[in-house]
């Protein structure tokens, strides 16, 4: 099952600098891994913004739950998730 996920990041500004280093390392280490998996196919940053556009290709909705909310920067994110189906005019 393929997923459109928007996860925009919301670290408060007053959330101590060395915490939040530690836990953005653990978030890059997470997706990568992910990304190795084959479950996390796209990953884009949108400019300007501390967020980002993925694809992830899972094997439920119970399956992208789980990895979305084992993600470190979970507690601060907000996220958009679009199931996708194949389009008709796809090649």
């Amino acid at each position: 099952m393929l997923f459109h996920v928007e996860m925009t990041v919301k670290i408060p500004h007053d959330f101590p600098v060395e915490k939040a280093d530690t836990i953005k390392a653990a978030e890059k280490a997470y997706a990568q891994d992910l990304q190795r998996q084959g479950k996390w196919v796209h990953l884009w940053r949108v400019a300007g913004r501390y967020s980002n556009i993925s694809i992830f290709d899972v094997e439920s909705v119970d399956e992208l739950h789980t990895l979305l909310s084992s993600l470190p920067l979970f507690p601060f994110m907000d996220i958009t998730v679009t199931a996708l189906a194949r389009h008709p005019s796809a090649i």
